[in-house]
């Protein structure tokens, strides 16, 4: 190397300046004896000595006073460097005011011009080894959530691929670790909001956290998996965190929650077609009856020996009334028939928002049916507006029929001034409410306690049933003595508001 020959020479006083302006400690011992003959400001400051306060100063005065630090090994320390000309060591010093300081130290031996001498350079690593025990326990944590916990979490990067999974999420994949993961979507279907999606649009919605699921195909049982991915973002790139729950027994309970409560739609309309039966057959036998008697005087009328005159026209009058009363009979058999279709023809249950009002005029038909048959007399307090609630609209109308139906049948008994069955539409604290009120006997205990019915002939679905209806729907039903005699039942559901929640599955 060349040097400038123009440039100046660094002196003594140029080195001590920069030994002074380190943030190095530095010592400097006597290679016999030991002692202490100059510190840097550096040093000074740490142990809390001036470098007069320091020379007279031992081992005992200055370094911990655990054993591994005593004078015996200090020394020995420092006449290892004197030998071998360094040695480096963790040596703990005290301070002025009794704080031990970790140090990492280097001691290295100098020819000075009064003789040999140890130059010890040393730094605090307190806050080095805080950060290093922190470093262990956070691999320690890692290694807990990557190998004891039966979380199922996952690393990926922005292309869906899997970086690192936990034993429990290699477990349920059925992931080997010897070898690459490969694609997320090698193990499972994607889904968001229970519909099948992609990785990219599962990824774009992570901003940055969104919700998904993960279906495994299995040969017994499907699992699924439903958690967060959220976007984090490193200096090494974008990385992504899924954490994921086996929510299987969730699912397959709503799926067994979906077959029950499609047995129990069944079971309704199966009982509701009995009991509006037993109503309209009365009713059908009416006009059949009718029907049949104008059609057999019309075939007598046709069956009288040819008449001129007046005669004739009177014997096609009769025709004519006779065909037209039959008619007319057989018509209003065949618009029962239709509403009775019309109203069961449908055997799955369907939710969605209806005037509550709606519910019981499609209902009413069949009630007076059954009323009329017994001699109740109907009364309706309708709402003056709409009252709108989320319901599966037939379910809830077998619900109507049966609390009327049983009514019905309570006041049969009754003398015929107390046959009188009142219905009341109404809207109130967020809920609409339906009631019917009779003048029976009264309810001598809670009749939703029992799971079946205690009449005589039976009651339609029963009430069990309407409870489970109606309270499956959030609502709620009851049953209460009323002060004038006589009962009251009833049910409330939520009024409707938009907050249609998505599923799984």
């Amino acid at each position: 190397m060349q040097v400038d020959p123009r440039a100046p020479e660094l002196v003594t006083e140029d080195f001590v300046a920069m030994l002074n302006a380190s943030r190095m400690c530095v010592l400097v011992h006597d290679a016999a004896t030991k002692n202490i003959l100059w510190a840097n400001p550096a040093a000074c400051e740490m142990l809390e000595w001036s470098v007069s306060e320091l020379r007279p100063l031992k081992a005992p005065d200055m370094s911990s006073s655990a054993r591994q630090y005593d004078r015996v090994l200090g020394r020995a320390w420092l006449q290892d460097a004197v030998d071998k000309g360094a040695t480096s060591i963790k040596w703990h010093y005290r301070s002025r005011s009794g704080r031990v300081i970790p140090t990492e130290a280097i001691a290295i031996r100098v020819e000075l011009a009064q003789g040999p001498a140890v130059m010890v350079q040393f730094r605090d690593i307190e806050r080095e080894q805080e950060i290093e025990q922190e470093l262990r326990m956070a691999t320690s944590y890692m290694d807990a959530l990557a190998h004891r916990t039966s979380t199922i979490a996952l690393m990926l990067d922005r292309a869906g691929m899997l970086r690192f999974a936990t034993d429990t999420a290699l477990e349920i994949l059925g992931a080997d670790s010897a070898g690459p993961l490969g694609p997320l979507e090698r193990y499972g279907a994607l889904r968001l909001a229970g519909r099948p999606s992609s990785w990219q649009e599962v990824f774009d919605r992570a901003a940055p956290v969104t919700t998904v699921q993960l279906a495994l195909s299995r040969a017994q049982e499907p699992v699924w998996l439903e958690g967060s991915l959220e976007r984090l973002q490193e200096t090494s790139g974008e990385a992504l965190l899924m954490i994921l729950h086996d929510v299987s027994g969730r699912v397959q309970e709503e799926v067994r929650r979906e077959r029950e409560l499609q047995q129990e739609n069944y079971l309704a309309r199966y009982h509701a077609m009995g009991d509006m039966a037993m109503a309209i057959a009365h009713e059908l036998g009416q006009p059949l009856a009718a029907a049949g008697n104008f059609l057999g005087g019309a075939s007598r009328h046709a069956g009288t020996p040819a008449a001129t005159g007046e005669a004739a026209g009177t014997a096609a009058r009769h025709l004519v009334f006779g065909i037209d009363s039959a008619r007319r009979q057989i018509d209003r058999a065949s618009a029962i028939v239709a509403a009775l279709r019309a109203f069961v023809g449908h055997l799955e249950h369907v939710r969605q928002v209806v005037d509550l009002g709606d519910v019981l005029t499609e209902c009413l038909y069949f009630v007076r049916l059954r009323a009329e048959a017994a001699g109740v007399d109907v009364v309706v307090h309708e709402h003056p507006g709409p009252v709108p609630v989320r319901c599966e609209r037939v379910l809830t109308g077998q619900v109507v029929l049966n609390l009327c139906f049983n009514a019905i049948d309570e006041m049969a008994a009754c003398a015929p001034d107390r046959r009188v069955m009142v219905l009341t539409i109404g809207a109130e604290g967020g809920e609409g409410v339906l009631t019917v009120d009779d003048l029976g006997r009264g309810v001598r205990r809670d009749p939703f306690a029992q799971p079946f019915t205690s009449k005589e002939h039976g009651s339609g679905i029963g009430l069990a049933l309407s409870q489970r209806i109606i309270t499956r729907q959030h609502g709620r039903i009851w049953a209460e003595r009323r002060d004038g005699g006589g009962s009251r039942f009833g049910f409330t559901l939520p009024l409707a508001r938009e907050d249609a929640a998505p599923r799984f599955g």
